[in-house]
């Protein structure tokens, strides 16, 4: 294997937004450091799989479904 390519894994801790906290391994940071999250993937829709509600602000997906609600890939 050749030396000094792969990157320095050192321990951090990751603090989430309910202020839980856990150590994990990273190449972030330094040694020691914390990382706050802003968006926790315990509680987001993006990684809980959420309402799956979309809203229509001003009926934007209404007017785009008119106007390219015809559109196909055939051949």
């Amino acid at each position: 294997m050749k030396k000094d390519i792969h990157p320095d894994y050192h321990m951090i801790t990751v603090k989430m937004t309910d202020g839980t906290e856990y150590q994990t391994r990273s190449t972030w940071g330094k040694e020691g450091d914390t990382m706050t999250l802003e968006i926790d993937p315990t509680a987001h829709p993006a990684w809980t799989g959420g309402t799956g509600r979309l809203l229509d602000a001003g009926g934007q997906v209404a007017k785009f479904n008119k106007r390219f609600g015809g559109l196909s890939l055939k051949r």
